[in-house]
Order: C-alpha cells, then sequence, then structure tokens
C-alpha cells in the first residue's frame, strides 16, 4: 500500500504562516500570569486573523462551520500548534471543544446543532466531557451513572470526574448509562446537560499532577461533579439510546491523532531546547555537544520522533481514506508509542539543562508534568497496547508444533525441494 502525505504549495504556505504566528505571536504570552478575561482581551485579534486565514474549526466539514481539511491536514496543523498551549484555542480546536464539536456533528439532531454546536464553534460556549467515573477508570461498558427515562426526561444520577473544563462549560455531554441490561457497548446513551442544570453539583478541580491546587478558574481543569435527579429533557438525547459507547469510540480516535500530532510539537520543542542547550553549554573541557551521552540523546530523540511522526501521518492518511474503523490498529500504536516519546525527549532536555532545567524559569518543568499525563488519558498505554496486540493476532492461524508423529519442517523442506537437491548432488 502507499501512502501520500504530501500537501499542495498553498496550503504548505499556510503551515509557514502558521509556523510564524504561533512563535511571534502566541508563545509570548506564556510569559505573561494573565487572568481569563486579559488572555480573552489579548487573543480576540490573533482569532480574528486565523479566521480571515480560513484556519478556524478546521477540523469540521465547511457545511458545519469548518475546514474540511481532512486527518493528514489537520495532523500537520496541530504539529505546529502544540508548541504551545494557547494556540490551540486561539485557532478554534481546543480540546475538550474541538472533540464534543465532532461529536455533536456526528450525532446531533438539526436543533441541537442550531443551539449548541454553532455557537461551540463560534466561541461563544465553552463544554465539557463528561464521562470518566472514579470506579470505571479506562472501561466504559463500568459505568454506573444511570439515566432513567421518565416521561419526556431522563433522570440523572451519578458520580464522574475528571470531567475536562467541567468546572467553567456551560454544558456538559454526559454520557450515562440508560439499559442496564442491554450488551456492555449499548447500555449507554449521552446526553447534552446545562451546566445550570438544578442537580449538577461541580464538587471540585482534582489536584494534578498537571494542576497540583486544587481551582476553579477561567481555564478548567479535572472537575469531580454529582449528577443528583438531574431532570433532562429527552430532546437532549444525543443519537439514539445505546449510541454512548459508538459516538465516544468516534469522538475519540480522531482526538487521540491531534494529541499525538500536539505531542509532536511539544516534543520538536524542547529538542530545539535540548540542542540550544548543547551548543552553547561548556563544561568539563568540552561543549555539551561533543560529549557522546548528550549526542546519543540528541540521535535518539531524533529517531523516535521522527518514527512517530510518520506513524502519526499514517493513521490520519488511514483515516482519510477508511474512516475511524479503518484506523484503529494505527491510532492505538501511536497513542502509546507517542506518549513516550514526548516524555522521553522532554525528560532528556531536562537532564542536559541540569538544575536550571528543573527550574520554572523554563517550561520544560510544566512541559515534563502535562506529558506524564499523556500515558494515562484517552486510555492508558496497556490498553492500547492490548488493542494492537488483539488486532495484530487476528492476522495469524495457529500451526501445530513439531513432534515425532508430525514431520519437521526440514523434513518438509526436504521433500519439496528434492528434485533440486538431487540434481545438485549429481551435477557435484
Amino acid at each position: 500500500m502507499a501512502w501520500d502525505f504530501s500537501t499542495d504549495p498553498e496550503f504548505a504556505q499556510q503551515l509557514a504562516w502558521m509556523r510564524a504566528f504561533v512563535d511571534d505571536e502566541i508563545l509570548p504570552l506564556e510569559t505573561l500570569d494573565l487572568d481569563g478575561p486579559t488572555l480573552d482581551r489579548l487573543t480576540a485579534p490573533l482569532k480574528e486573523e486565523v479566521k480571515a486565514r480560513g484556519l478556524w474549526a478546521a477540523h469540521l466539514p465547511p457545511e458545519l462551520g469548518g475546514q474540511g481539511f481532512g486527518q493528514v491536514r489537520l495532523a500537520l496543523m496541530h504539529e505546529i500548534l502544540g508548541r504551545c498551549a494557547y494556540a490551540p484555542a486561539v485557532f478554534g480546536n481546543n480540546a475538550p471543544d474541538s472533540g464534543n464539536a465532532e461529536l455533536l456533528a456526528l450525532g446531533a439532531t438539526d436543533e441541537q446543532k442550531k443551539r449548541w454546536m454553532e455557537p461551540l464553534l463560534d466561541g461563544r460556549l465553552r463544554s465539557a466531557f463528561s464521562m470518566t467515573e472514579p470506579g470505571a477508570g479506562a472501561d466504559p461498558t463500568l459505568l454506573t451513572t444511570r439515566a432513567e427515562r421518565v416521561g419526556d426526561e431522563y433522570v440523572v444520577n451519578g458520580h464522574k470526574w475528571f470531567t475536562s473544563n467541567g468546572s467553567v462549560a456551560d454544558f456538559l455531554i454526559l454520557m450515562a448509562v440508560t439499559d442496564p441490561d442491554a450488551a456492555p457497548r449499548r447500555r449507554a446513551s449521552m446526553f447534552v446537560v446545562p451546566a445550570d442544570t438544578p442537580g449538577v453539583e461541580i464538587l471540585r478541580d482534582v489536584p494534578t499532577m498537571e494542576h497540583p491546587e486544587e481551582r476553579f478558574g477561567y481555564v478548567g481543569g479535572h472537575a469531580e461533579i454529582l449528577y443528583r435527579d438531574v431532570r433532562v429533557p429527552a430532546e437532549n438525547l444525543v443519537g439514539n439510546e445505546g449510541d454512548g459507547f459508538l459516538l465516544a469510540q468516534q469522538r475519540l480516535g480522531p482526538g487521540r491523532i491531534h494529541h499525538c500530532m500536539r505531542w509532536l510539537g511539544q516534543s520538536q520543542r524542547a529538542f530545539d531546547m535540548l540542542c540550544e542547550r548543547a551548543v552553547s553549554r561548556y563544561t568539563a573541557g568540552s561543549l555539551l555537544s561533543e560529549k557522546q551521552m548528550v549526542q546519543d540523546w540528541i540521535a535518539t530523540s531524533r529517531a523516535e520522533m521522527t518514527a512517530a511522526r510518520l506513524m502519526t501521518l499514517q493513521a490520519a492518511w488511514t483515516m482519510d481514506q477508511g474512516g475511524t474503523a479503518a484506523a484503529l490498529t494505527e491510532i492505538a500504536m501511536i497513542k502509546f508509542f507517542g506518549a513516550k516519546v514526548l516524555y522521553d525527549v522532554i525528560d532528556r532536555a531536562i537532564q542536559v539543562h541540569g538544575s536550571l532545567g528543573f527550574t520554572g524559569d523554563l517550561p520544560l518543568e510544566s512541559m515534563y508534568r502535562h506529558a506524564r499525563a499523556a500515558r494515562i488519558y484517552d486510555g492508558p498505554d496497556e490498553v492500547h497496547k492490548v488493542t494492537v496486540a488483539r488486532r495484530t493476532l487476528r492476522d495469524y492461524e495457529p500451526r501445530e508444533v513439531p513432534s515425532e508423529h508430525v514431520p519437521t519442517r526440514r523434513e518438509e523442506a526436504r521433500r519439496k525441494f528434492a528434485h533440486l537437491l538431487d540434481a545438485a548432488a549429481v551435477g557435484s
């Protein structure tokens, strides 16, 4: 199979503009201590520039307000946006809003799209994805949050956490069990739940390695939420009853590719810092760049980043050709491989900077804390490795182990090539 990751010259120019725009206009914002309203004011004109370039909300088709770029182009875009945490929001495709918009595009009614998706894409609303539960972990078939149909409403009761942006969202996309007796992947459904619905109780933003202090803020953390007799109109059901697992998979597939490309952008930034330090720092009689161990770090990092990039582009291309279902193995591979590459490259960059790399004077320590979470969210590495192994083994058939009753492979080969072996013997 041939793969084609090429882009047309016009889009290549857009990518060049994006690189300069992110580095010159967005990255400097990291040096400022900004509250939410100030960040909004500073990024508003930047968003208008992005819209004028036709790069806003590029993850959706044109009829839904996006650009219809496809996964390969999106992957190349996200690689650039990954250099700065503020960049995705400036381009209208920050998580979890981008994934929620894709989900609504797939399963929502026209009325739901008009009420929720359009203002979400326009930046007038913020959203959260409320699926993970303390007891279920990475297995959505173990969800216990219930949504029971009562007349024209569903009554929801349950406990969620790691609802990213939950504490600042205008609405939540909730996954809850509607039929506990159905097959595991048909038990759950999805609903749009306005955040101010009575019974929605935001307990806290869970302290994490990324954000060690519990907080409520403009940039939402990972909220813990209780749903106590929350009454949701039946018209807020997304898709049909039992579609929750399918919608979740369709949402997570593209999102994982976007994560992996953003990780490459972060990896490249850390790699640049590693190399700059290596050619600048003189110690023990020579530059760090002349030390063989540092050279090994540089060579290994570059090789790993190149491999992760090509794997991710292949997954994106496969999705463009056949949809998410055709790329499940590729998506699972890049999820655990890309997360490890990100973590290792940042770790080497910190090491080559010594104590400076450990301080808040450089962005590496923050990048490192973010990178550790990459091996857990959107499914832990171990789950994705199981997926790759199972899907790979489908192509293999069991074979009997040779024994005294079964001809060995050597005997089989001798019989198969007997005439050639005899001819060779005569000729010698």
